[in-house]
């Protein structure tokens, strides 16, 4: 099987996003701390009194570590339970797509790892002490006094993490992380200040038979690694024709991509350049961005929820995400050889994608809600006069169709707030 760089980095790119990474990382780095303190230990003369070293006897030392084993164990049980309320509660009340955020949560990992840490190496320096106060005695003092920093450590961490707790379940707190990882990839997949790039008014296809290649086992497409994908077409002289956008589902069998211009080709290298996964991801997924932010207000919106505020605080980030995406330019996701040969191709949302999905489904639900309604009426006509002329058609047409559906005699059309807003 063919692996490419590209799908060696996305595989360590999700390793690092796993919840149990850091701190499986924590509990070998105290693990190896431990064993290398004790050594040091061991290489000293322990017959010394130094300041701060613990100064007990085997005795007093086993007590002391076995007091600080069972209370880290009780310690992280409790965070645990903390996390997975925290958890449940997020996605009770806003939408279960967030979850992914607050368990990529690195201060959350990095608390928990501190915990299982401190555990694991009071567990090692304790395997460490021998004898008796009378009979060949041996105790770890730089061991035992690091153990009890690391539980003081532990405190801190741990007043740390119920503050960040209770900052990261409020909906300002939980709208701003989502909105600036979409931002983030947003400046990465379509750069502000981009040079055009060069753009063949007809890429042809490479000559010869089309083949289709299908999908082994079903999931999302994740991502899909356009230098790899472009480099294997160009070494065999083909074109890559992606069937399936990121972030859109393929089921086992399914067509996934079609080869023009060869009648054998491996189709391992396509496997391998495509990452599929069981849920979308923020990896090359604008799109899934907004469908969180738009999930919230909806869930916001429902009548069991009634809370208009935070919906509007929703559509707050969608219209300044939607904004910079109509003021950029967004090519077509291509690759071209130097003859205008068509080397890949990934389909992948157009204009009128984006402003559907990110103002229908609030409007529709947001009908009743004058304040949402006015709101997209606002962000509309100021995402109409930010566009680049080649997307002003689609924003038009989205807010003469969004204006006709949420029409209401009873609300001014034209609110203080969205004087001044017309195209230039």
């Amino acid at each position: 099987m063919v692996v490419h760089e590209g799908a060696v980095t996305a595989r360590l790119r999700s390793l690092a996003h796993r919840f149990w990474a850091i701190p499986l990382l924590c509990a070998v780095t105290a693990t190896l701390l431990a064993l290398g303190v004790t050594e040091l230990d061991e290489s000293l003369d322990t017959s010394l009194r130094l300041p701060f070293l613990f100064a007990g006897g085997p005795e007093g030392a086993r007590a002391l570590l076995a007091a600080i084993i069972t209370s880290m164990i009780s310690f992280t049980g409790l965070v645990f339970s903390i996390t997975i309320v925290v958890l449940q509660l997020t996605s009770s009340q806003f939408s279960p797509r967030v979850l992914r955020s607050f368990l990529e949560d690195r201060f959350n990992q990095v608390a928990l790892g501190v915990f299982v840490a401190t555990f694991v190496y009071g567990l090692v320096v304790l395997r460490g002490i021998r004898g008796t106060a009378q009979v060949d005695p041996f105790v770890p003092q730089i061991g035992v006094t690091l153990s009890f920093a690391l539980v003081m450590a532990s405190v801190l961490v741990f007043l740390a993490y119920i503050h960040h707790i209770a900052q990261s379940i409020r909906a300002a707190t939980i709208l701003a992380s989502i909105a600036d990882d979409t931002r983030t990839l947003l400046d990465e997949r379509f750069p502000a200040d981009a040079q055009a790039a060069p753009v063949w008014p007809e890429p042809f296809v490479a000559d010869g038979p089309a083949r289709t290649v299908t999908t082994r086992r079903p999931g999302v497409v994740q991502r899909v690694d356009d230098t790899a994908l472009a480099a294997t077409a160009a070494d065999h002289g083909v074109s890559v024709e992606m069937l399936r956008a990121v972030g859109e589902f393929v089921a086992t069998g399914a067509p996934l991509a079609r080869i023009h211009g060869a009648a054998a080709f491996d189709e391992d290298r396509v496997h391998a350049a495509v990452q599929l996964g069981r849920e979308r991801s923020m990896d090359q997924d604008v799109g899934f961005g907004l469908r969180q932010l738009v999930d919230i207000a909806e869930r916001a919106l429902s009548p069991g929820v009634n809370d208009p505020t935070t919906a509007v605080q929703a559509l707050d980030h969608i219209h300044d995400i939607v904004r910079r995406l109509v003021s950029r330019d967004l090519p077509l996701r291509q690759r071209c050889a130097d003859d205008g040969r068509l080397l890949l191709s990934v389909p992948q949302p157009r204009v009128e994608d984006y402003l559907a999905l990110a103002f229908d489904e609030v409007s529709h639900w947001g009908r009743d809600a004058p304040r949402v309604r006015r709101r997209v009426r606002m962000a509309l006509r100021d995402v109409e006069v930010a566009a680049r002329p080649e997307h002003r058609a689609a924003v038009t047409a989205a807010l003469a169709r969004l204006t006709e559906a949420t029409s209401d005699p009873d609300v001014d059309p034209l609110s203080p707030s969205d004087v001044g807003l017309r195209p230039a």
